[in-house]
């Protein structure tokens, strides 16, 4: 060894030298992300800021109005600087779990904290990761705050989460509007893929596929075993999915065909090995490709990154239906309720509720509305999951990290003021699935989904540089239109949908009201969506 690597070990903290000292292969960091030196941004405070925050209207659920502005007022705790003489360069959102900040959780984080991008821009958190990236590409699931350095929790084979940099990205845009940030983490997360090629994939399988590990997929006492990993290799078809968009707007015409190459490749063979007709789900496949039949809530990874056909679909309805796997009390448990591990409390990921999870099948519902019955489906499984957080935040006065499916209770093994993650539920899903209202900002459009018949809506919702509000007023019943209200500060256009029509309604600038009668003149011909 030479003089200089052994001077340079010698600085390293004891822990990573001990237990990752043949992984620590370069001192450079940072090469393909353009921002170096820590630039500030403004931490609101939680009093001074909640006029600014989008309003719901809900007048008939106070309970669930309660809840979203105790996520928000847990959230804005949150909000933070890097500590002194740390290499990060961005504030960021915290879970306030450990001194360390987790890839996993600030992907679901950033889900509900884009609702106030206005005011604390969230994706930046994302820059901590990418100023710490390795030369060969790899970005750790976890760093301390404090130093910016790896933290091994049990070892190099659980340092990969979930590969969801890309998507998210693009999913923040759907509110900011701006896509001028593709520019600086596309060379990054290119670099990242590469790794994940090289480093994620088992050599000698038979199926070609992406493993990972319980902690390092975030599902961490998974009963799980094999080396294709439904989920793992989902969220590469979500990476691929978003590097091609990416890729069309720095118009990289080549990259963009090979990357949605590459998307459907792995589409394929997850489609081809991974489903199960009987089952009605997707499983790991251990090395000969054979399937681990391990019914969890991983196997449901494919609706959101669009692998999955319309009919698969069905049947993945008819499974989170099902009372003896994965519809309980309070819906989705993270193990099915038939598997031998399952725990009524939950033990962390033998059964327990969690927000990450019900996002990732919530919005891959929402993939899918063509789908006989998934938008009242969606809307009803956000109603139950909001139900039992009311429930529970009315008798513990909080908001926990993970929940029981069995019983109005927190999970085992969970944490208190957990916004963290668990604010997806009360501000994203009271949003987009029980309101219904699904901005995008970037193509200029607004989806509403309406399944309710009380009064509802959002206003003050962050759009682009502007902002909207729409409220539909209370109508007779399902099949009666509503009368909209809307106020934008900019044109867009209105989607609306109901069981079975959509309508695509030019709206221009300032205040406009609505009637069936007026919106009648837009109905998309032929429209039978659910």
């Amino acid at each position: 060894m030479k003089l200089s690597t052994i001077i340079f070990l010698s600085l390293l903290p004891v822990g990573l030298l001990a237990q990752n000292p043949d992984e620590m292969k370069t001192t450079f960091r940072g090469k393909y992300f353009n921002k170096s030196v820590y630039t500030p941004s403004n931490i609101p405070d939680f009093s001074g800021s909640r006029d600014r925050l989008p309003q719901p209207v809900l007048p008939a659920r106070q309970d669930y109005l309660k809840l979203y502005w105790k996520a928000w007022e847990l959230a804005f705790t949150h909000f933070k600087r890097p500590p002194a003489g740390s290499p990060f360069v961005s504030d960021f959102i915290d879970e306030a779990f450990a001194p360390q900040i987790f890839q996993w959780d600030t992907v679901f984080m950033i889900e509900f904290a884009r609702y106030a991008h206005h005011l604390f821009p969230s994706i930046r958190s994302f820059d901590n990761f990418y100023v710490r990236q390795w030369e060969d590409g790899f970005i750790h699931r976890e760093l301390r705050e404090a130093d910016g350095f790896e933290y091994w929790f049990e070892g190099s084979l659980h340092a990969v989460n979930p590969p969801l940099f890309a998507w998210s990205e693009l999913e923040y845009q759907k509110l900011n509007g701006r896509s001028g940030r593709i520019k600086d983490v596309f060379p990054v997360l290119v670099k990242y893929a590469e790794w994940l090629e090289k480093n994620r994939k088992k050599q000698g399988t038979a199926h070609g596929l992406y493993w990972n590990t319980g902690l390092g997929s975030g599902m961490d006492n998974t009963p799980r075993s094999g080396s294709g990993w439904v989920d793992m290799s989902a969220q590469m078809v979500l990476m691929y999915d978003a590097l091609s968009a990416m890729a069309s707007v720095l118009n990289l015409q080549q990259d963009r065909l090979a990357f949605r190459a590459k998307a459907d490749s792995i589409s394929g063979v997850i489609n081809q090995l991974m489903w199960n007709e009987k089952d009605r789900i997707y499983y790991d496949l251990d090395d000969a490709g054979q399937q681990v039949k391990v019914k969890t809530i991983a196997g449901f990874w494919p609706m959101l990154a669009g692998v999955a056909s319309d009919h698969q679909v069905e049947k993945m309805l008819d499974e989170l239906r099902n009372p003896q796997t994965f519809w309980r009390p309070i819906p989705f448990p993270s193990l099915a309720q038939n598997h031998p591990a399952y725990e009524a409390d939950g033990k962390y990921w033998l059964g327990s509720v969690w927000a990450p999870t019900n996002v990732m099948v919530l919005k891959g519902l929402d993939r899918y509305p063509q789908v006989r019955a998934t938008r009242e489906f969606a809307a009803h499984a956000v109603g139950a999951y909001l139900d039992g957080m009311v429930k529970v935040f009315e008798s513990t006065g909080t908001i926990w990290e993970n929940y029981s499916a069995e019983q109005v209770t927190r999970g085992g093994w969970s944490k208190p003021d957990f916004v963290g993650w668990s604010g997806c539920g009360p501000i994203q899903l009271l949003i987009e699935n029980v309101i219904g209202i699904k901005p995008d900002a970037l193509n200029r459009t607004v989806t509403w989904t309406l399944t309710r018949i009380d009064e509802h809506g959002v206003n003050a919702i962050p759009f682009g540089e502007g902002s909207l509000s729409l409220v539909a007023d209370r109508r007779v019943s399902v099949t009666a239109m509503p009368v909209i209200r809307v106020e934008a500060t900019e044109p867009f256009t209105l989607i609306l949908m109901d069981a079975n029509q959509t309508w695509k309604v030019p709206v221009l600038a300032g205040t406009t009201r609505l009637s069936p009668g007026e919106y009648q003149q837009w109905l998309v011909p032929e429209s039978k969506s659910n």
